[in-house]
């Protein structure tokens, strides 16, 4: 097992333990986690990791409440359409105009200062 690939695992799971902090009904951006991270620019890779849920990580880390800077579902896999997070998140009590957008100024999470996420990640047990 290469060196980055452990990394990238605690990093993964770092985001999943924050996007486990998002109560219902709100959403984050793939980059607001990202930053929240201290991992500016890696948005793509806050998806990378959600992609990466497994059916029982899926159960408890809520996925669908990530969604990209604009305000849209993004697909995350060829078994979730961005339709059916579209479907869970409206289920949570977050609205969507006809074209598919939420108003994250009303249903974005205004997420953790940096002393809360620290304290927050202080709880995983580092395996690098």
């Amino acid at each position: 097992m290469s060196h980055r690939f452990v990394q990238d695992t605690f990093f993964f799971n770092q985001v999943y333990l924050l996007v486990r902090q998002i109560p219902r009904g709100k959403v984050a951006s793939y980059g607001q986690i990202a930053e929240m991270l201290g991992a500016t620019g890696a948005a793509r890779t806050v998806g990378w990791a959600l992609a990466s849920l497994n059916r029982e990580q899926a159960k408890i880390v809520p996925w669908q409440r990530v969604i990209n800077k604009s305000g849209r579902c993004s697909i995350r896999s060829f078994e979730t359409s961005a339709r059916d997070q579209q479907m869970l998140l409206e289920a949570e009590g977050v609205e969507f105009n006809e074209s598919g957008y939420t108003d994250m100024r009303r249903f974005g999470w205004e997420g953790l200062n940096p002393d809360e996420v620290r304290r927050l990640l202080d709880s995983i047990p580092e395996t690098r």
